[in-house]
């Protein structure tokens, strides 16, 4: 779900260098990302994880066919790569559902540590699903961010792995194979087409999930609200975050998303009461480091930076 890097076509010459500009949809994304968090975390307990992601991806899958229609380009809804669209969204479908899961049992600022870890994952297995060369830099990154992420976990303490922090990692690995996948198929579909089939496959995922016990829960007229502000928000965040990289290089952009961490720290702190944890905040910090790591030896090896789990 969340995100440093999205994998675009370079733009073109003289359009990618607006570092302010970049700044200012990063804001938007960053709002997004936030304001998905605090919606997704009011209406746990009024519906289940699959019956919010039932909603949030037709709310989806009717806005962007909606921007297609718009902009006449129904195209780029057809069809194609099937098999990888489904492989994409099981294992999307399968993080987000873990992330929603999380929210309800770990601090705000803890879940977002620990998500900031997935594009370490893709390095690590880009070798071996990609067939890109493992460079040491990878294996350096990818320790200072297991011990970025053992800071933000602390296994040591009381409550060791809680089933709040697995879910995390769990949806921190779901993200990270949906991001592998976007790689291939950002070479061979457009984003709208990407974000349609995302939602389409995920409403379908969760309508079954949520009907297996023979069982679904209508929303009451209080989750109406936080229901469409996750729908948008999400689907926002990623447009505001294309936009972004669209404009900068991911060296300025990456910087400016780091900022969702303590922003949500505050925000959890105000709604909820949540310690300020300094030392999620440094083990966050770590993981950023490591990212930022990784995504200069990117640079130098001149690879595209790591997508995001769109959607």
């Amino acid at each position: 779900m969340t995100v440093t890097q999205v994998e675009q076509p370079a733009p073109p010459r003289g359009t990618q260098h607006r570092p302010l500009l970049a700044a200012l949809w990063m804001m938007g994304a960053i709002f997004g990302f936030s304001a998905m968090a605090v919606a997704g975390r009011e209406v746990q307990g009024q519906l289940d994880t699959f019956e919010i992601m039932i909603w949030r991806s037709l709310l989806g899958l009717l806005l962007v066919d909606a921007i297609a229609l718009a902009l006449r380009r129904q195209g780029d809804l057809a069809p194609r790569f099937m098999g990888l669209h489904l492989l994409r969204n099981s294992a999307h479908f399968a993080g987000q559902n873990l992330w929603l899961y999380a929210l309800t049992l770990i601090p705000l600022a803890q879940l977002f540590a620990v998500e900031f870890s997935y594009p370490i994952m893709v390095a690590l297995a880009a070798p071996l699903l990609l067939g890109e060369r493992l460079m040491p830099v990878k294996l350096l990154t990818a320790a200072i961010g297991f011990a970025g992420i053992l800071l933000v976990a602390r296994p040591w303490g009381a409550g060791g792995f809680s089933p709040g922090i697995l879910a995390a990692f769990g949806a921190a690995i779901g993200f990270a194979g949906s991001a592998i996948v976007t790689k291939r198929l950002t070479r061979k579909v457009t984003t709208l087409g990407i974000l349609h089939w995302l939602c389409a496959i995920q409403l379908v995922l969760a309508l079954v999930c949520a009907l297996w016990d023979g069982q679904m829960a209508w929303p009451a007229p209080a989750s109406w609200l936080p229901l469409v502000v996750i729908g948008l928000a999400g689907l926002g965040a990623h447009w505001c975050l294309t936009t972004a990289l669209s404009l900068a290089p991911a060296s300025i952009v990456t910087p400016i998303d780091f900022l969702r961490l303590p922003l949500i720290g505050v925000v959890g702190m105000a709604m909820y009461g949540e310690p300020l944890d300094i030392w999620v905040f440094a083990g966050g910090a770590i993981i950023f480091g490591a990212n930022w790591i990784n995504l200069a030896a990117d640079a130098r090896a001149g690879r595209r930076p790591v997508p995001p789990a769109l959607g």
